[in-house]
């Protein structure tokens, strides 16, 4: 690694689009917010609780096993150790 650079690391708030396995044929899509890591039994994973876009299961978290995810998309990132701000709204 190069002097001065950092590792990528996946920080909670920051939006992502997960492939991961789902059939041999065809790769479970998630979009969504990064929540933090867990563990199931033995095995890591992710959590993204999923968008709008999810229709239905929109809002619920996905917890998706380390070992079966193929790609991630950093569609939005924020700064390790910050949150992103949602959109602050005033009622009158």
């Amino acid at each position: 690694m190069e002097e001065g650079k950092k590792d990528f690391v996946l920080t909670k708030g920051s939006k992502y689009r997960v492939k991961s396995l789902e059939t041999r044929e065809k790769p479970l899509v998630s979009h969504g917010t990064f929540e933090g890591y867990t563990v199931i039994g033995h095995d890591e994973a992710i959590v993204i609780f999923l968008d709008d876009s999810h229709k239905d299961s929109a809002g619920r978290k996905r917890i998706i096993p380390t070992h079966m995810v193929l790609a991630i998309d950093v569609v939005e990132a924020v700064e390790e150790g910050k949150k992103r701000e949602d959109p602050s709204r005033m009622y009158i």
